[in-house]
């Protein structure tokens, strides 16, 4: 992920300078630790662990991340272990593993959520009234972290050879998974200052300001392409860059009902001896 794009102003500095929401989430995570007395390095050295963790929380505030996320994700046990007993590939057992774990950690330890609410609206799965009663209780869901941690240590012994650090870090959180679930839960409250639960008008909102701002950076995309489309028209005035340019030029209207740009004037204009005006 590029850290970069994701950005916080700290207030806590006079000088309210603007870091990458990485520093935020690490520290944070940091003053968690000594706020519940479960600092670094106390029963195990897991520095390592602090900076997956805040990569990890880093990863939820990314709409790609979550979307690679989707096809390795189950909520129930069941679903893992039948999508497991069809395959034989080591790696792919290690990413499902790993990335429930990982869903499990967050649900429970950031969100509050022991059935983890937050992996069915991410994959879309059904969550209904007839398969309440069947939702796990939380002692369950943490059991189930610790064991997908520890699997996941296991076949990335196979499959991270080259990385082993990875491997320490799995193994470190399936035996500590009580204790990190423990330091995000105060992270929640003191730090992240997450309601209970969000109200459907809120998710609402919230949903809709994810996707303006998804449909703003894709227009920023189109735009630059159809500037470089431009330029290499200017320069070749070759019919196959021309084509190229008409459709940049129709992405970009496609996201902007407001943008105008004439190719024919534009071919006349070089025909005419061409034009020192950029497209707007």
């Amino acid at each position: 992920m590029d850290h970069a794009r994701y950005l916080f102003t700290d207030l806590s500095d006079t000088a309210r300078s603007v870091k990458p929401s990485y520093y935020f989430m690490m520290r944070s995570l940091l003053h968690s630790r000594v706020d519940t007395g479960l600092t670094s390095n106390q029963d195990v050295e897991d520095e390592d662990v602090n900076v997956y963790l805040a990569h990890l929380l880093q990863s939820f505030g990314d709409p790609e991340y979550l979307e690679s996320a989707k096809p390795y994700l189950h909520r129930y046990d069941h679903e893992v272990f039948h999508r497991l007993t069809r395959s034989t590939d080591s790696r792919l057992k290690y990413k499902i593993y790993k990335t429930n774990a990982d869903f499990l950690l967050v649900s429970i330890g950031v969100f509050d959520n022991s059935t983890q609410t937050l992996l069915s609206r991410v994959t879309g799965s059904p969550g209904g009234g007839s398969r309440r009663q069947f939702e796990p209780t939380e002692e369950t869901s943490l059991s189930r972290g610790r064991t997908y941690y520890q699997f996941a240590y296991s076949y990335s012994q196979l499959v991270n050879r080259k990385h082993p650090a990875v491997s320490d870090v799995l193994n470190k959180l399936a035996h500590g998974f009580d204790r990190y679930i423990r330091i995000l839960a105060h992270l929640r409250g003191e730090y992240l200052d997450l309601v209970h639960e969000l109200s459907r008008g809120e998710i609402y909102h919230l949903e809709r300001s994810v996707h303006k701002e998804k449909e703003r950076e894709l227009l920023r995309a189109k735009q630059d392409e159809f500037l470089d489309a431009y330029a290499a028209w200017r320069r070749s005035e070759s019919d196959r860059d021309l084509a190229a340019l008409r459709d940049a030029a129709e992405a970009v209207r496609k996201l902007d009902p407001d943008f105008s740009f004439d190719v024919g004037k534009a071919v006349d204009r070089e025909s005419d001896g061409g034009c020192d005006t950029e497209p707007a």
